[in-house]
């Protein structure tokens, strides 16, 4: 099964197994990852703030346009910030490896 790497808040890195097709903040929540999504990944907050380790950013589809509006609300943004909400998994990303903001 594919993983997802968090480094969280405390600098603790956790693998996380996922299916193809789930949201990243899906897996955050249900692997009790301090991730918020406050509005339930509708986009609508900037409380599932990520930040892409390099050499995984360019590999995720380019974020919309609502994406990066929403990242102006969040604090410590990056050139490989992103939502968690709105990264899909899929078996290629394998590895991934994601700050929590």
């Amino acid at each position: 099964m594919p993983q997802i790497v968090f480094i969280e808040k405390s600098g603790n890195r956790r693998s996380c197994a996922y299916k193809s097709g789930e949201t990243l903040l899906a897996v955050a929540r249900r692997n009790a990852i301090d991730l918020e999504g406050a509005c339930e990944g509708a986009m609508a907050c900037s409380t599932c703030h990520v930040i892409v380790e390099e050499g995984w950013f360019n590999r995720l589809p380019r974020p919309h346009s609502d994406e990066v509006g929403m990242l102006d609300l969040a604090r410590g943004v990056t050139p490989n910030s992103r939502l968690g909400c709105q990264i899909v998994l899929t078996d290629e990303l394998d590895g991934l490896t994601v700050k929590v903001a």
